[in-house]
């Protein structure tokens, strides 16, 4: 599956839209996560442990995008976005979104079940 967060794919012909897709997570925080980020408050530095969080949903929602493309038969996902929410008191949703097109001289594996 090509992924672009551009609108096109250089060098390749979009012949339709199929539609937006998106894949989400959402990730609550972990006691000993909160404890070490406390402490790098007063010592500061990267927080290592919430980077890596962020890491996984981000790769967790863009392969959840992936999917759904797949299942209408997309050759590729353009004009990805990212974006984050809080849902609750110590958990957070990470959102991946874009369209879904089809491209010229294409051809599709079959969807994933």
């Amino acid at each position: 599956m090509i992924t672009a967060t551009t609108e096109t794919i250089p060098g390749r012909e979009i012949i339709s839209h199929l539609g937006v897709v998106c894949g989400n997570t959402v990730r609550a925080k972990h006691v000993g996560r909160d404890i070490m980020a406390g402490l790098k408050t007063i010592i500061g530095g990267e927080v290592s442990g919430y980077t890596e969080m962020l890491q996984e949903s981000r790769n967790q929602a863009t392969d959840r995008m992936i999917a759904q493309a797949q299942a209408m038969s997309a050759d590729a996902v353009v004009n990805i976005r990212f974006t984050t929410s809080q849902v609750a008191q110590g958990m957070s949703e990470m959102l991946a979104y874009g369209n879904a097109v089809k491209l010229a001289g294409a051809t599709s594996p079959p969807p994933i079940s």
